[in-house]
C-alpha cells in the first residue's frame, strides 16, 4: 500500500506535516507493485553525499544568489550541477561558483532537468530552480527526511499559501494537484514543485518521458510505484528575473502529462 507523508489539512496544533495513509486503511494486505522498493538500513547521508541539480536558462540575475545559498547551507560540501542552454552569463557565473555546467541546446524544461538528475553519482539528488524562489535553508530538512527512510521528499509550496506566486499560477498548481489526486486515488498537494530530494536509485530506475510536465512525472511515477514519497511544506519566494513558461500553453502541457503518466502507471499494474 503506497502512502504519502503530507501536511494535515485539518491540523490545528501548528505541526508542519504528519503521516497520512493514502487510502485511510491500515488493516488491508499490501497491494504495492512487485517492483516497489524494499526498505534498507543505509548509513546516514551527509552533505558530502548530496548533489543539487537544476536546469538553467538565462538566469544571470538569480543564479549567483542560489549558488551562494547552497554553499552557505552545505558548507560547500554539496555538488552542484547545472544543465544550461543560456545565451547570457548564467554558465560563467555558475562556473565561478564551482558548479559543474553541462551545456546543451535549449530543448525545454524536462530535457534539461532529466539530464541534471541523471548526471550525479552521489546517492542523494535534490532538484531546484535557479530563480531564487526555493528555500535552500531547507536542504538539511530534506536530507533528514531521506535519512528517515523517504525515497522522495517533495516541497509543498502551496501549504503556506504561496502568496508570492501569481494568482493564476497558484490556481493552476492547485488544479494540477487536484487532477493528479483524482487520477491516482491518493491526495497530493503540489505536483509541479521544482524542489525535491530523491534517492539516486529512484531517478535511475524509472524511465522519464515528459518535458514541460516532468516536474509532475517526477512525483507521480515514484508514488504510484510504491516508493516512500513525502511532501514537506516550504516557503516560496518571488522569483528573480522573468518567467520562461507561458501559463496557458505550459499549463495545458502539464495537465496532459499528468493524465498520460497516471494512465500509464495504472496500465503497467496489469
Amino acid at each position: 500500500m503506497s502512502s504519502i507523508t503530507a501536511p494535515d489539512d485539518e491540523a490545528s496544533d501548528g505541526a508542519d506535516s504528519v503521516d497520512v495513509d493514502a487510502t485511510g486503511q491500515t488493516d488491508e494486505p499490501s497491494t504495492e507493485p512487485d517492483d516497489a522498493p524494499e526498505e534498507t538500513d543505509d548509513a546516514e547521508y551527509t552533505f558530502d553525499d548530496l548533489s543539487v541539480v537544476m536546469g538553467t536558462y538565462n538566469e544571470e540575475e538569480a543564479i549567483g544568489t542560489v549558488l551562494d545559498d547552497i554553499e552557505r547551507v552545505t558548507d560547500g560540501r554539496a555538488e552542484v550541477v547545472c544543465v544550461d542552454g543560456s545565451s547570457d552569463r548564467t554558465p560563467e557565473i555558475a562556473r565561478e561558483h564551482g558548479a559543474t555546467v553541462i551545456e546543451q541546446e535549449p530543448q525545454g524544461y524536462g530535457v534539461a532537468v532529466r539530464e541534471a538528475v541523471l548526471t550525479p553519482d552521489r546517492p542523494v539528488v535534490v532538484t531546484t530552480d535557479c530563480d531564487d524562489t526555493y528555500p535552500m535553508d531547507r536542504l538539511p530538512d530534506f536530507l533528514d527526511a531521506i535519512n528517515d527512510g523517504a525515497d522522495v521528499v517533495s516541497g509543498d509550496r502551496l501549504y503556506h499559501g504561496a502568496k508570492s506566486m501569481p494568482a493564476f499560477n497558484r490556481f493552476g498548481n492547485q488544479s494540477f494537484a487536484a487532477l493528479a489526486s483524482l487520477l491516482m486515488g491518493e491526495r497530493v498537494h503540489d505536483t509541479t514543485t521544482g524542489m525535491r530530494a530523491y534517492r539516486r536509485e529512484v531517478v535511475q530506475d524509472i524511465g522519464w518521458t515528459e518535458n514541460t510536465g516532468l516536474s509532475a512525472e517526477l512525483l507521480i511515477r515514484p508514488l504510484m510505484r510504491g516508493y516512500d514519497v513525502r511532501e514537506e511544506p516550504i516557503e516560496y519566494a518571488e522569483r528573480l528575473g522573468e518567467t520562461k513558461l507561458d501559463p496557458i500553453e505550459g499549463g495545458a502541457a502539464i495537465a496532459k502529462s499528468i493524465v498520460t503518466v497516471c494512465l500509464e502507471e495504472r496500465l503497467r499494474r496489469f
